[in-house]
C-alpha cells in the first residue's frame, strides 16, 4: 500500500508507523509519538537504545533475534527484518505478507555490472556513487513498503576471489585483500550514506570467513594458518568496518579449522576489536540449522543458537519467516542456563542500535526518510549505469590498433554470437527496468546510414519423435504451453533455438513465443512448458542435453539442478505420454522416446554469412549466469562453451577484422584467441546500459581504462584443488603464481599509450611507524584522452618469513589528456609493510630492505625503487614456554581443526604428517617435551621431535598419546629429550590420528 504523506514530520511518523502495522496484520497502538524517551532525538543514541531495551519483556527481546523482527504494538514499534540484497543495484526480499510467508520479490531498480566489473573499474569513488545510489533506491522501495523492503542491506559481498572456478566469482571484487577491501569500503561507506550519525542503510559484508567453493559447502573447512588468517583473509573484511562504512557481517556457511563460522567466536573476538561503532552480525539462510543438521556440530537448536549468539551474531536467519523455532530453542536456551538474560540483551541492544540509526525512530524517519519512491532508475542513475559498465570494460588484446572502431569506416558491422542481442541477469540482480544489448548498442551508435547485421549464431532446430513420426510442438502465447508431440510439420511452433552452455548442457528458446522450456513442477512425471524468459530460479529447470543414440537419433535429458529433499523423482530422461505431451518419463536413455534433430539454420553458418565481407565482425560469447556456475555450484572448468569456442573460431576464418567480446564473470581460458584474434574485450554482466557501454568503448567515445583484479590462467591445471585454501603454499594469485598468466592482474590496455618516469621516493629510508612517500610522472603519450590505472606494488627482499613475490599496496585511476604529464603521488604506511610474526603472535614490521614497483600491471613494471624500512628483527624462537601448535613455520599433511567447540585452534595429523618450528634456539640443551594432545580413537599414537627434516633428521626425543576417547578430551604428556640444543629446526612429527594444541620444549 502507498502511505499517504503529510507535511508535518510527527503526523508523518504516525501515518507510516500505522501502515507497516496494517501491512502486518497488526493494529495501530494507542501512543503518541514522542511519548517515551526513546523517541527523543535530542538524547545521546545510547540512551534511547537502553530505554527502549528496558521497556521490552524477555518474550519481546527474544523474538527481535530472527530475521523477522515483529512490531511490538504497545511500545509501538513496528516490524523489522534484516537482509534486502543490494549486490550490485537494488536485488530482492522476501514478504512475510505473502502466501505462503517468505515468497521473494524482486525489484526493478537500476542495475549496475555485477561486483566482479565493479570491481574492475578500480575506481573506489565510482563505486561509491553507485553504492549511494542502490542505497537510494532502496530506500525508495522501503518508502513504498517497509516491510518487503527492508533497510538492512547485504551487500557487498568481500570474499576473496583466490579459486576463479568459485561458482560465486561474480559477486566478489578481485583476489587481493587490499583492493577489495578499498573496493568494499567505497560500495558499503555509499550505501551507507555521509551522514556522521545516521544510516540510509545498514550494509552488511558477505560472507565471513574464508568462504571460495559451493561444493559442499556447508561441511568443508577452510585450513587458514594464522599469517594467511592475518595477512589475507581478514585484511579483505577489516577496512570497511573500521572506516565504519558496514555495520556488521555475514557468517559464512563453511567452517574455518573445523569450526562452523555460523557459531565462531571471531565474530565478538576479531570483527568488533575492528571498530568502536555497534555491530549487527547475522547467520546466512539456515545457518543456525546447519549446526544441527549438514554439520552436526551440536546436538539440539537450543545448544547452536545459544552459542551463536554468545558467538557475537546477533539475528538468526532461519526457518524462513518462521519464527517460532528459534524462539522455542533461545527459551530452552535459557531454561538450560546456556544463555542468560543478559547475552539477549547483548544481542538486542546491537540490533536495536542500527535500527535507530536507520532513523526508525524519529519523526520523519530521520535525515534520509523522506527518499521518496520515484527515485528508483531516475535518469541520472542511468547515465552512473553506463559510466559503470562502459569504465568496467577491460581491453585484454588489440593488435594493430583493430580497436577502436572508426565509426565514419565501420559502416557495415555484423554483430555475432549468443549473447549478441540478449542481457542476462544473475541470482543477486534486480529486475533490469529496460535493456540495451550489444546490438541493440552498436545499431544506436551507428545511426540508420550503417548497415549492422545480427546473429545469435545458434541452431535452429525442430525434433521429431522417431515412434510417431510428429514433431514437438510449443505454446505461442506468452504463458507457453506443454510441449506437445502432435506436429505435423516444422512450423514456427515446433521450432527451437538450441544455446550451449559447455559440457553438453543446453537451453531450448521456443520460436513460437520466445521463452525457454524448462520443467514445470516437481512430480515425478514432470511435464515441459515454454514459459521462461530467461535460464533462471534456484535450481535452473531449463537444462538438456541430447544424447546420441547410435542410429542418427537422440534421446534428450534432463540435468537441471535438483536436490533430493526437493524432488525424489526417479526419471531425468524426455518420454511421451499417452496425450501425446512431453514429460520426464524414463530413469535411463533405453527407455527415453528417440527424436531426429532437424536443422533448419545452422548457427555456424549464419554467422559466417554475417562476418563475410563486413567492415568488422563483433562476437560476443560468454557465460549465462544461472548456468556456468553460481550458488551451489562451482565450475570445473574455466574454458569457454565449444559451441562458442568454434563460433569464434569460424568466424576468424571469416573475416580478419573480428573483435571478440567475452561476457562472463570469471577468469577465462582464451589461450587460442589471445594467439588468433586481433582484438579481444572482456566484461562482466554489465546491466541494463551494457549495450550502449560496449559502443562506447569500441568506437572509441570511451577510452578502455577497466584492468583485471583477477590472475588470468592458461589453463585449469595451473590451479591446485579448490578447497586448499593456502595460497602461499598452492602458488595461487598474483602474490604466489609461478607460472605465466595468460593475463596477469592489474592487466587492462588503452587506445592511448603512457610512459612512467622518474620515480622518486621521499626518503630512501623510513621508520617503522612512518610512511613511504612515492611520486611517478605519467604522461600520455596517445592522441586521445584516457585514464591509467598507476598500481604500486612492494617486496620484501630479506625476512625470516617467506614474502609474496608482490603485494598492491596503492593505486589511483589518473585521467590524462593528450600529451598531458601528471605527477601520481602514491602513499603506503609502513606498518602496511609488516606481516604476521607467528613467533610472537602479533605483527611485524621487519627491518628489510623493500622494493617498490610502479606499473600498469603486476607484471607490467615500469619503474623500481628500494626503500629500507627501519623495523625490529624477528629473533630466534623460543619453544620453552607454551606454544600454540598452530603458529607452524611450515606443514605437510596436517589439518587445522577447532580446540574446542567454543574457541581455540588445534592440529590434527595422521602417520606421517608433521609440522615445523623453524630457527629456534634451544639454548645449552631442552631436556623436556611436554604437549597437550587428545586422541579419539582406541590405542595410542606419538609425536616424535626431530631436527632439521621430518625424515631423516636425527629424532631428539617422543612423546606418546594414549587415547583420549574423544577429539575434545585433552591430556598432558610429557617426554625426555636428548640432544636438543643450538639453533635448529624443529619438527613435531605424527604417528596415528591425534590432536596437539599447545607444547613446549624446556630446560
Amino acid at each position: 500500500m502507498r502511505i499517504r504523506r503529510h507535511t508535518t514530520r510527527s503526523a508523518r511518523f504516525v501515518l507510516v508507523t500505522a501502515g507497516i502495522l496494517l501491512l502486518t496484520g497488526l493494529t495501530a497502538p494507542a501512543v503518541t509519538a514522542g511519548e517515551y524517551p526513546f523517541r527523543d532525538p535530542r538524547l545521546p543514541l545510547g540512551q534511547r537504545v537502553d530505554d527502549l531495551l528496558g521497556r521490552l519483556t524477555l518474550d519481546e527481546k527474544v523474538s527481535l533475534l530472527h530475521q523477522y523482527q515483529p512490531a511490538i504494538p504497545r511500545l509501538g514499534v513496528g516490524p523489522f527484518k534484516t537482509g534486502t540484497e543490494a549486490l550490485h543495484g537494488l536485488a530482492w526480499s522476501t514478504d512475510i505478507t505473502s502466501s505462503p510467508p517468505g515468497a521473494v520479490r524482486t525489484a526493478t531498480a537500476t542495475v549496475f555490472p555485477q561486483a566482479i566489473g565493479l570491481g574492475s573499474t578500480w575506481n573506489p569513488e565510482l563505486i561509491k556513487r553507485v553504492g549511494s545510489v542502490v542505497g537510494d533506491e532502496t530506500r525508495g522501495y522501503h518508502a513504498e513498503n517497509p516491510v518487503v523492503w527492508g533497510l538492512n542491506t547485504w551487500a557487498p559481498v568481500v570474499n576473496l576471489l583466490r579459486d576463479p572456478r568459485w561458482g560465486r566469482n561474480e559477486e566478489g571484487y578481485s583476489e587481493d585483500a587490499f583492493l577489495t577491501g578499498q573496493l568494499a569500503t567505497a560500495y558499503a561507506g555509499g550505501m551507507r550514506g555521509d551522514h556522521p550519525h545516521y544510516l540510509k542503510t545498514a550494509p552488511t559484508l558477505k560472507h565471513y570467513l574464508a568462504n571460495n567453493n559451493e561444493i559442499r559447502r556447508t561441511q568443508t573447512s577452510s585450513n587458514v594458518r594464522p599469517r594467511l588468517r592475518h595477512e589475507y583473509y581478514d585484511q579483505a573484511f577489516k577496512p570497511a568496518i573500521a572506516a565504519n562504512a558496514a555495520t556488521g557481517v555475514m557468517s559464512s556457511y563453511n567452517l574455518v579449522n573445523g569450526r562452523p563460522m555460523t557459531a565462531h567466536a571471531d565474530h565478538n573476538d576479531v570483527v568488533r576489536t575492528w571498530t568502536d561503532q555497534t555491530l549487527l552480525n547475522v547467520t546466512d539462510a539456515d545457518g543456525p540449522n546447519n549446526l544441527v543438521g549438514s554439520q552436526d556440530y551440536y546436538d539440539t537448536k537450543a545448544e547452536g543458537n545459544a552459542a551463536t549468539l554468545k558467538a557475537g551474531v546477533d539475528s538468526l536467519t532461519v526457518d524462513s519467516a518462521d519464527p517460532e523455532p528459534t524462539r522455542r530453542s533461545i527459551h530452552e536456551a535459557l531454561g538450560r542456563g546456556l544463555l542468560r538474560e543478559s547475552d539477549v540483551d547483548t544481542a538486542v541492544r546491537h540490533i536495536l542500535d542500527v535500527r535507530f540509526r536507520l532513523g526508525e525512530f524519529d519523526p520523519g524517519g530521520g535525515p534520509y526518510g523522506g527518499i521518496p519512491r520515484d527515485v528508483v532508475n531516475r535518469p541520472e542513475h542511468q547515465r552512473l549505469a553506463r559510466q559503470a559498465a562502459a569504465e568496467a570494460m577491460v581491453l585484454l588484446k588489440n593488435d594493430g590498433r583493430t580497436l577502436p572502431l572508426d565509426p565514419g569506416r565501420a559502416r557495415n558491422v555484423a554483430v555475432i554470437g549468443p549473447l549478441a542481442d540478449t542481457l542476462y541477469t544473475d541470482w543477486y540482480s534486480g529486475r533490469m527496468p529496460y535493456q540495451v544489448t550489444p546490438l541493440d548498442g552498436i545499431r544506436d551508435r551507428l545511426g540508420s546510414g550503417a548497415t549492422v547485421t545480427g546473429t545469435e549464431a545458434v541452431d535452429r532446430i525442430a525434433l521429431k519423435e522417431v515412434r510417431t513420426g510428429k514433431y514437438v510442438t510449443a505454446g505461442t502465447g506468452e504463458s507457453g504451453a506443454k510441449l506437445t508431440v502432435d506436429g505435423a510439420s516444422a512450423g514456427e511452433s515446433g521450432q527451437f533455438d538450441v544455446f550451449g552452455w559447455g559440457h553438453g548442457r543446453l537451453t531450448l528458446r521456443s520460436v513460437a513465443n520466445g521463452k525457454y522450456v524448462e520443467r514445470a513442477d516437481f512430480t515425478a512425471v514432470s511435464p515441459f512448458v515454454n514459459q521462461a524468459p530467461q535460464p533462471r530460479d534456484w535450481f535452473v529447470h531449463q537444462q538438456f542435453t541430447f544424447e546420441d543414440a547410435g542410429d542418427g537419433t537422440h534421446v534428450i535429458k534432463y540435468v537441471g539442478y535438483e536436490t533430493p529433499e526437493d524432488w525424489d523423482g526417479p526419471n531425468h530422461y524426455l518420454t511421451v505420454a499417452a496425450d501425446g505431451t512431453l514429460v520426464l518419463g524414463s530413469p535411463d536413455a533405453a527407455g527415453a522416446a528417440r527424436f531426429t534433430k532437424e536443422t533448419i539454420t545452422g548457427g555456424i553458418d549464419s554467422a559466417v554469412d554475417a562476418a563475410t565481407g563486413a567492415d568488422a565482425a563483433v562476437v560476443v560469447v560468454g557465460s549465462m549466469p544461472f548456468i556456468n556456475g553460481r550458488e551451489v555450484h562451482d565450475r570445473t572448468t574455466m574454458a569457454l562453451a565449444e559451441n562458442q569456442s568454434e563460433l569464434i573460431k569460424a568466424v576468424r576464418r571469416a573475416n580478419p577484422n573480428t573483435i571478440v567480446v567475452v561476457e562472463n564473470s570469471y577468469p577465462t581460458t582464451l589461450t587460442w584467441e589471445q594467439d588468433n584474434v586481433p582484438a579481444i574485450l572482456w566484461t562482466s554482466h554489465a546491466g541494463q546500459e551494457t549495450g550502449r557501454a560496449l559502443a562506447d568503448v569500441l568506437f572509441g567515445d570511451v577510452n578502455p581504462a577497466g584492468r583485471l583484479t583477477q590472475t588470468w590462467y592458461r589453463s585449469d591445471g595451473d590451479l591446485p584443488d579448490l578447497l586448499d585454501y593456502d595460497i602461499a603454499r598452492t602458488g595461487r594469485t598474483y602474490q604466489y603464481f609461478d607460472g605465466d598468466p595468460l593475463y596477469p592482474f592489474g592487466h587492462g590496455l588503452s587506445y592511448s599509450g603512457f610512459r612512467y618516469d622518474g620515480l622518486r621516493l621521499a626518503s630512501p629510508v623510513v621508520a617503522g611507524d612512518g610512511t613511504v612517500r612515492a611520486s611517478v610522472e605519467v604522461t600520455n603519450t596517445g592522441d586521445r584522452a584516457g585514464d591509467e590505472v598507476v598500481q604500486l606494488y612492494t617486496h620484501q627482499r630479506f625476512s625470516r618469513d617467506p614474502q609474496p613475490k608482490r603485494e598492491l599496496h596503492a593505486f589511483q585511476r589518473v585521467h590524462l589528456r593528450p600529451g598531458e604529464t601528471r605527477t601520481v603521488e602514491l602513499t603506503v604506511p609502513a606498518a602496511e609493510l609488516g606481516h604476521w610474526d607467528v613467533t610472537r603472535g602479533r605483527w611485524v614490521v621487519e627491518a628489510s630492505m623493500h622494493d617498490v614497483l610502479v606499473g600498469a600491471s603486476s607484471s607490467d613494471i615500469r619503474q623500481r625503487a628500494a626503500v629500507y624500512v627501519q623495523g625490529e628483527r624477528i629473533p630466534a624462537r623460543d619453544l620453552s614456554a607454551s606454544i600454540r601448535a598452530i603458529d607452524f613455520d611450515d606443514y605437510a599433511g596436517v589439518d587445522l581443526v577447532d580446540e574446542s567447540k567454543a574457541r581455540g585452534d588445534a592440529v590434527a595429523g595422521g602417520t606421517g604428517d608433521w609440522i615445523r618450528f623453524a630457527d629456534v634456539d634451544l639454548g645449552s640443551g631442552a631436556a623436556t617435551v611436554t604437549a597437550r594432545v587428545a586422541r579419539a580413537a582406541a590405542g595410542s599414537g606419538s609425536v616424535e621431535i626431530r631436527l632439521d627434516d621430518p625424515v631423516r633428521g636425527r629424532t631428539a626425543g617422543r612423546v606418546d598419546v594414549p587415547s583420549t576417547g574423544d577429539r575434545y578430551a585433552y591430556t598432558t604428556v610429557t617426554g625426555a629429550l636428548t640432544g636438543a640444543s643450538g639453533r635448529h629446526d624443529v619438527y613435531l612429527v605424527f604417528t596415528g590420528d591425534l590432536r596437539i594444541s599447545t607444547f613446549s620444549l624446556r630446560r
